[in-house]
């Protein structure tokens, strides 16, 4: 089985040469399908100077879901990988994917997440759960890896989600009856520098994308609303104890429940127009088939290619505009 894996990045430069290290190192017969935002600290030039990645993909818009189509798209392999740009893979993870999506006819396969702390370690057990009888197996979008026929099936990711397309695409699988598999042997390191979050909480967008992925997938149903308040009361009461705490003024926390509440109901109407714009279970509107105009210039090693492929040059001229947001 062909492995390919790409890597989305955007300005993390350090980050990604130490993904690319160890996908050299545990990984080295794998193809390795690099996708760059827009990043300005010449990520670039770095990709480009390496004899260990296959394909560099310079694309405009800075949503990892655009990013991740970007490199489903130009991948070969029998068998596609997602990496985040601040993972490395360990030395069991290549043997793994390999097991669970070839011997053991698997059609995705996730594995733990090691963090470094203060304290040694932390690693993260698998995450299932059942709605609306579903079993859904969720993932980490930085370490995944999929059949060909699987990720064409599910059409790639939602790329209308700012975040949450990981949670998205593992509710569509469900659906169609596609298997996750947990594997302890397909683990990555996280690479955090300081230790320290990447960024603030976007309160506004986890719940639009949480009301929309649940509303697309399932429906109108009491229960998806259930289930987004639930959440909104939890965010709530911890925002609520970070102003008791003065970590928070009274105004911000008014602010975010305000925010979290139009959110929700945006997302409620973007996910009932996408149920209505796909009614297949793939329910993806938004998807690789979507729109053809990701790639801004395309460096492909596999054809030895000395110039760098244009949008003209790579793309399909009579594209399907994507849709505003």
């Amino acid at each position: 089985m062909e492995v390919s894996v790409v890597v989305p990045t955007l300005n993390g430069r350090e980050r990604l040469e130490g993904c690319l290290d160890a996908l050299a190192a545990h990984a080295p017969e794998a193809e390795v399908v690099v996708v760059n935002g827009p990043s300005a600290d010449g990520t670039t030039g770095m990709v480009r100077e390496r004899d260990d990645v296959d394909v560099l993909i310079e694309v405009s818009d800075r949503k990892l879901n655009v990013a991740r189509n970007a490199g489903l798209s130009a991948a070969s392999g029998d068998a596609v990988a997602l990496v985040g740009q601040d993972k490395e893979i360990e030395a069991s993870w290549t043997e793994g994917v390999r097991s669970a999506l070839a011997e053991r006819d698997t059609d995705a396969v996730t594995g733990p997440v090691h963090r470094s702390v203060r304290a040694g370690v932390t690693t993260e057990d698998e995450e299932c759960r059942t709605i609306d009888g579903r079993e859904v197996t969720y993932f980490d979008g930085g370490n995944v890896a999929f059949t060909r026929e699987t990720i064409e099936a599910m059409d790639g990711f939602d790329e209308y989600l700012v975040t949450g397309g990981a949670r998205d695409c593992a509710h569509r699988l469900a659906a169609n009856g596609y298997e996750v598999e947990w594997s302890p042997d397909v683990c990555v390191t996280h690479a955090d520098e300081d230790g320290e979050d990447d960024a603030d909480r976007d309160w506004g967008w986890k719940y639009r994308a949480l009301a929309y992925r649940l509303v697309k997938s399932y429906g109108p149903r009491p229960g998806v609303f259930r289930r987004t308040a639930r959440d909104a009361i939890s965010d709530a009461v911890e925002s609520a104890t970070d102003v008791l705490r003065g970590d928070e003024t009274p105004s911000e926390w008014m602010y975010n429940g305000r925010c979290m509440a139009t959110s929700a109901i945006l997302g409620v109407k973007d996910g009932l127009w996408a149920r209505v714009k796909d009614r297949s279970e793939t329910r993806n509107p938004w998807g690789i088939s979507a729109r053809a105009d990701r790639a801004v210039e395309r460096y492909d090693w596999r054809t030895d290619a000395e110039e760098p492929e244009t949008t003209e040059q790579a793309d399909d001229p009579e594209r399907t505009e994507e849709p505003e947001q």
